[in-house]
Order: C-alpha cells, then structure tokens, then sequence
C-alpha cells in the first residue's frame, strides 16, 4: 500500500515534540513495507511558509532565519520520495475545485495526487478532505 502525507503530518515528522510526532514515527515504522510519499505541494507550501519568514524579516537575525529554515526545508525533501503534481493531477484537481470551492487549493492538489496514484493520503484535516468522494484519509497522529 503507499501512504502521502499532507502538509501537517510532514510539519509533524519534521518537529521532534509531542505525542503526534511519536505515534507518526511509529506508524511509518509499522509500515516498513509500504511506502510514504510526499508531494511537491508540501514542498511548495513549506518553502512559501519560509519565503513569508524572510519577506517578513526586519533584522538580520530573522533573515538568517528565514534562510536556514528554506534550507531545512530543502534538505527535508532530499531526503524522502516526492511526488510530482502531474497531467492527472491536475485534471482531478480541477475536477475537485468545481465540485469543493470551500477547500483551499493546496489541499485539493494534494487530494488530486492522493486519487490519481490511488493512495491513502494522511492528515488531521478531516473536515476538509473527509468531503472528498473517494478519498482514503487515516491520521497516523492519532
């Protein structure tokens, strides 16, 4: 079986704190043989999150670490198997951004990956991609 992970359980891998982080390392342990991607839309969406850091910078402390953490998050996906958002992707993804305009559209691409390679995707964020027909979600911080 082969795993994605939204944005919040790869924010939660990256953060060696609390009881979340534990449960999802044990959980991705406990699937030794199935795979867990992510998706260039979390790569996107962290990297925007350290563009943000450094735009908003008003000393060189905080732009040194705006740049350190654009550097974590490259060194992040380096590390791990990232999946593109491709042809089908974004076919699904239009498809879901008609039928869900309540749901940002970060997450729809991400839900379009999840469908187009036919993988459970791993979040907290039920509300939102709970609404989305066909959708195999599981929390592995739970």
């Amino acid at each position: 079986m082969n795993f994605l992970l939204d944005t919040d359980h790869v924010s939660i891998e990256q953060r060696p704190t609390g009881a979340g982080h534990a449960r999802l390392l044990q959980q991705i342990a406990s699937h030794a043989g199935d795979k867990v991607f992510v998706s260039i839309i979390s790569f996107h969406e962290q990297t925007n999150g350290a563009g943000a850091h450094i735009n908003k910078a008003k000393s060189a402390a905080e732009l040194l670490r705006g740049y350190e953490l654009m550097r974590s998050v490259l060194a992040a996906y380096q590390a791990i198997n990232v999946l593109d958002f491709d042809a089908a992707s974004l076919t699904i993804a239009d498809s879901l951004r008609r039928q869900h305009r309540r749901i940002g559209l970060m997450d729809l691409r991400i839900a379009a990956i999840a469908l187009a390679r036919g993988m459970t995707l791993l979040t907290r964020n039920r509300s939102d991609f709970g609404q989305i027909a066909n959708l195999t979600i599981e929390d592995w911080t739970a």
